[in-house]
């Protein structure tokens, strides 16, 4: 090395602790970076604690050890790149300030990550997360490290393709009452939602392989929907079977409903984990899309202070672990959720991620075909509705129930911008081109969009 390049790296070296460094420091596409807000006490020291929480969730224990050597701790540990305060004070802390709020932004070497999503949260917001208010609001990944990521096997446009439906949003359906019900029967509801016009009719998030309900005595019974709907309509279906159950029966149960004639699978993926959501979406004897579902979602975002952001969890690392769909919240359904952060879930879906493919957002929970044209007009058309006693508890039942939906999405294709300044004004003036919707306009009514 030139003797001139190795003084002006001595310079640097005497200012640049290790567990700091600028942005401009750093190669970002060695680091997975993560944004955390911070809420301490007035007088407690935000830079110590960043460069604390670098260390251990890195190479640092909570005494010194004589192997944590400032080379190692200098390729192989975390640094804080930067903290803001907000409000951001600068001359005095005003009084009455009991709790004064930061966002951190942490490097973390991906070297330490290998190519696992277990591994890459344990180091981002692993011990860290027990250490009072902090919440990890984002993590941005480098090309290298995930381009050991296969993400969605189908995406959006793989997705079309199957069902045959080039440019409308998608329809979906979950079979209710939510268990309970013998495959005979849920054979019946899934014809009257598919006979309806549901592109997709999925399983409710609290049945899987139960003992009086198996995986493969239900699966061919529906697939016989299947093939009936189309017959009678030329519409293709798809059953999003949930196969979720102990790991060690994961891959058996989805090489089972593929071996019985099934067409998609559904998981609760947080319940089983991110890694068993890959494992099956990157196995290339598995040949199906799937669903994924959010329940246990609330247990890492709803605290505001605390967790994981709803980005993360039921955005950017459900297509990071190869989800095709995603099923969330829609702000005004029945689960109260910001519109915000359910537009910014959707851009986790969609938006450009290196080379994965787009996920299908998919707002769930208490929609009624009142609500169509409001989430046509917040998603566009490469999304899915998702309903279940909208469709189910429609005055002439499911079919009826269906159809309401499908008329909704047929007027936000044909007239968005004219229908949604008064949607019920125009069904009533429209009713005998969707008598369907009439009914579930006057059982329902609209959105209500204040939240």
């Amino acid at each position: 090395m030139p003797k001139g390049k190795q003084k002006k790296e001595d310079i640097f070296a005497q200012y640049d602790p290790i567990e700091e460094a600028l942005q401009e420091g750093i190669n970002p596409e060695e680091y997975i970076i993560g944004t955390y807000l911070v809420q301490l006490g007035p007088r407690m020291d935000a830079a110590y604690l960043g460069r604390a929480a670098a260390c251990e969730q890195s190479t640092g224990t909570w005494v010194p050890v004589p192997a944590n050597t400032p080379e190692l701790r200098s390729k192989f540990g975390a640094k804080v790149l930067g903290i803001y305060e907000v409000p951001s004070y600068e001359f005095e802390i005003p009084k009455g300030v009991d709790e004064r709020n930061y966002i951190y932004q942490i490097a973390f070497p991906s070297l330490n990550q290998t190519n696992q999503i277990g591994l890459m949260l344990t180091a981002t917001i692993g011990n860290i997360s027990m250490g009072g208010k902090l919440k990890l609001l984002d993590l941005r990944f480098p090309k290298e490290w995930i381009k050991n990521f296969k993400g969605p096997k189908f995406g959006i446009e793989g997705l079309r393709k199957i069902l045959k439906v080039p440019q409308r949003p998608f329809l979906n359906n979950m079979i209710k009452p939510c268990s309970g019900w013998t495959p005979k029967v849920g054979a019946q509801l899934f014809y009257s939602a598919a006979l309806g016009g549901c592109d997709v009719v999925k399983d409710d998030e609290l049945i899987a392989d139960m003992d009086y309900n198996k995986i493969v005595d239900r699966v061919p019974l529906m697939m016989e929907a299947v093939d009936k709907v189309r017959d009678e309509t030329g519409e293709q279906t798809l059953y999003t079977v949930n196969i979720t159950d102990n790991l060690t029966k994961l891959r058996n149960n989805a090489l089972a409903v593929q071996d019985v004639g099934g067409n998609a699978l559904m998981l609760n993926y947080l319940v089983v984990g991110f890694p068993a959501l890959r494992m099956l979406a990157e196995d290339p004897e598995i040949k199906l899309p799937i669903l994924a579902h959010m329940d246990f979602a609330g247990a890492f975002y709803e605290s505001p202070y605390s967790g994981v952001s709803s980005f993360l969890i039921m955005g950017k690392l459900a297509r990071l672990a190869g989800a095709d769909i995603v099923v969330y919240p829609a702000p005004y359904g029945k689960a109260p959720f910001l519109k915000e952060k359910y537009l910014g879930i959707a851009k986790a879906h969609r938006y450009r991620m290196h080379h994965l493919k787009p996920t299908l957002p998919m707002p769930s929970g208490g929609i009624t075909p009142g609500m169509v044209l409001r989430v046509m007009q917040d998603l566009g058309n490469d999304m899915m509705i998702g309903s279940g006693g909208g469709i189910h508890a429609h005055p002439n039942g499911p079919v009826a129930g269906a159809r309401a939906f499908r008329q909704a999405i047929d007027i936000g294709m044909k007239d968005l911008n004219t229908a949604i300044e008064d949607f019920e004004d125009y069904v009533e003036d429209h009713e005998e081109d969707y008598p369907e919707l009439a009914q579930a306009m006057e059982k329902w009514g609209v959105a209500d969009t204040r939240f």
